[in-house]
């Protein structure tokens, strides 16, 4: 044990860096596999309803929700097996600077030298972005006409899914590349606290992004329209008016078109909230409630001809519910706490970035021994360095996630939905095929919100009430 030590203490230091870094990375990818083994015994084992779920779930559902998570699992231990290869290789063959290299020459030929470090650095950026796209082209279609066709979530055709993943592609393109060549730019300029002009560009930039989400981006890849006027409207604007919810819009989103999978948000700032419900949410606007129109032609009688016509969706009373839950996030703060811990954590990472950044050794570790590229240092330390702090940030930020969990369904209950939301949440599971048996360690290391079972029994007492 000794020698071992004093072997690694002689090893350079950008030795010890770039094993260290490899070895976490391993470290990490073992004890997820560790959790996925436990939960996919789980999945396994567990094959009739249990007792306390007698009476919300079938032994049907119940039986393909635990087959669908299976296959997920499954497929989830390859890809994340796959990944894990093929990070590693990258880094043993010295991917990232041949990388570099390859962007200096496009670049080069272009008629920009060397000194044009941020016009290199985009083309890097393109060349990683795709590289990364194309490596995980297979198993998103596996995952995509596979698995979700198989359990009869997709609602894809395959000429839909490459539109849209070149899309999606273009699209953030348009918006990293610009982002990434600004905040080059200001960290070089920046001088001694470049990392406080960094940090007040990427909040600037996240505010922003956030703002024009809904409005703009994802109008590129779905349809939104207003929700028509009618009770569920009328409904929404008086419960939202009752706990001063500034809301000025509410959309329908069709996700059908994608998916078969339901969700629901609200965006915005200040004094201008928009709600999102997908179709799917709704029974009474889901496309897999309907039977195909007669008549048309082209993508959307392709994409209808794909539904399974199985009932979906809450009535309105839990669409209420389901509403209540997340605008209890809003009212409880949720939303402010998230942002105000995301952006705490930002300025901490720049700042130590800025203390980083002068080190040598860890460019070198990365086969960067003559250069010390900007956007390299922003990945080497951002991605390698502090993947320990991400861990534990990310659990710690799990267990936040499910405290909020709590309290919006407690606030849900304090308007009176606590009925609604209660059947809302089982429907909600049903439709999504999410297995309510969970190992215990995989669930506090994973879950953002809690198991259903223990949702449902804080809600028990008052839905008797």
């Amino acid at each position: 044990m000794a020698l071992s030590g004093d072997l690694w203490a002689e090893l350079p230091a950008e030795r010890r860096i770039f094993c260290s870094v490899l070895l976490f990375s391993w470290a990490v990818y073992l004890w997820e596999a560790f959790l996925a083994h436990r939960q996919r015994r789980v999945y396994r084992t567990t094959t009739h309803v249990p007792q306390e779920l007698g009476q919300i779930m079938d032994s049907e559902t119940f039986e393909k929700s635990r087959l669908y998570q299976l296959d997920k699992s499954t497929f989830s231990f390859w890809s994340g097996l796959y990944s894990e290869v093929e990070g590693t290789m990258i880094l043993l063959c010295g991917g990232i600077p041949f990388l570099w290299k390859l962007s200096g020459q496009i670049s080069g030929r272009a008629g920009f030298g060397p000194e044009y470090e941020i016009v290199q650095s985009l083309v890097f950026l393109l060349l990683a972005t795709l590289f990364s796209a194309v490596t995980g082209l297979p198993w998103s279609l596996y995952n995509t006409f596979v698995i979700e066709e198989k359990h009869g979530f997709n609602q894809q055709t395959l000429g839909f899914f490459f539109k849209d993943a070149i899309k999606k592609f273009v699209v953030t393109q348009c918006i990293l590349l610009p982002v990434t060549s600004l905040l080059l730019y200001i960290i070089k300029i920046g001088g001694d606290y470049f990392f406080i002009y960094a940090w007040l560009f990427t909040l600037v930039v996240s505010l922003v992004l956030v703002t024009i989400y809904a409005d703009y981006i994802a109008p590129l890849f779905d349809k939104f329209i207003p929700l028509p006027e009618g009770e569920l409207k009328q409904q929404i604007e008086t419960m939202a008016k009752s706990i001063d919810f500034p809301l000025t819009k509410v959309y329908v989103v069709e996700g059908s078109k994608r998916s078969s999978h339901s969700n629901a948000y609200f965006y915005g700032f200040f004094k201008n909230k928009r709600i999102v419900l997908f179709d799917t949410l709704l029974e009474e606007y889901s496309a897999l409630n309907k039977e195909p129109a007669e008549g048309e032609d082209g993508e959307n009688e392709e994409a209808k001809s794909k539904t399974k016509n199985k009932k979906q969706g809450c009535k309105n009373e839990e669409v209420l519910a389901v509403l209540g839950h997340e605008l209890g996030h809003w009212k409880l703060g949720h939303t402010v706490k998230n942002i105000i811990i995301s952006q705490m954590n930002s300025f901490l990472c720049f700042f130590l970035f800025a203390v980083l950044i002068g080190q040598k050794e860890l460019f070198a570790a990365f086969g960067f021994y003559d250069t010390q590229p900007t956007l390299i240092g922003l990945m080497i330390i951002f991605q390698f360095i502090f993947s320990p702090y991400n861990e534990v940030l990310s659990f710690c930020l799990t267990v936040l996630s499910r405290r909020f969990e709590f309290q919006a369904d407690a606030f849900a209950k304090e308007l009176g939905k606590a009925k609604d939301l209660y059947s809302a949440l089982i429907k909600l599971n049903k439709d999504n095929l999410g297995f309510p048996v969970s190992d215990w360690i995989f669930s506090m290391w994973h879950y953002s919100h809690p198991p259903l079972l223990e949702r449902l029994q804080a809600l028990k007492d008052a839905k008797q009430e």
